[in-house]
């Protein structure tokens, strides 16, 4: 009898890692979208008009937000300020991702070298703290122009 008890006290030592690693994305997860807004630009797409700047966006709270609006400010490949801007996400829905496009006349894609979110210029939700949109705001980018706050 006491030899199946180590042989299972073993194999629980042995599972335990790998349980833990399974378990550890999810809580990743769960703890990134509970907590704050998640910004991401997305694709940029030239047009007639400028660049076309694509985000997608998560409200991690568990309230709505019914108006978001970041300030923004585009700087060019050579770190200059371009401009300064206003970008209207709207209201967004707890827990579920969403689209938004911007575009931009008078700038070129391949010209864009980062973004900064300089602050929510509005924040507005009934059920959420005034600093809910900038209070552990994640921002990443898919590509070659970094998003920074």
């Amino acid at each position: 009898m006491p030899q199946p008890r180590t042989a299972l006290c073993r194999m629980r030592a042995a599972l335990l890692p790998l349980i833990i690693a399974l378990a550890a994305p999810a809580a990743a997860q769960e703890q990134e979208i509970g907590k704050a807004v998640s910004l991401e630009l997305n694709t940029t797409q030239m047009t007639d008009a400028g660049c076309t700047l694509t985000f997608l966006v998560i409200n991690g709270h568990s309230a709505p937000i019914d108006s978001l609006v970041y300030e923004t400010v585009l700087f060019d490949r050579n770190g200059q300020v371009d401009r300064l801007t206003l970008f209207d996400f709207g209201a967004l829905p707890p827990a579920r991702p969403r689209v938004r496009q911007f575009s931009v006349p008078g700038v070129t894609c391949e010209g864009l070298g980062r973004i900064l979110i300089n602050g929510a210029s509005t924040c507005e939700s009934a059920d959420l703290a005034p600093d809910a949109c900038e209070a552990g705001l994640t921002l990443s980018s898919r590509t070659g122009i970094e998003v920074q706050g």
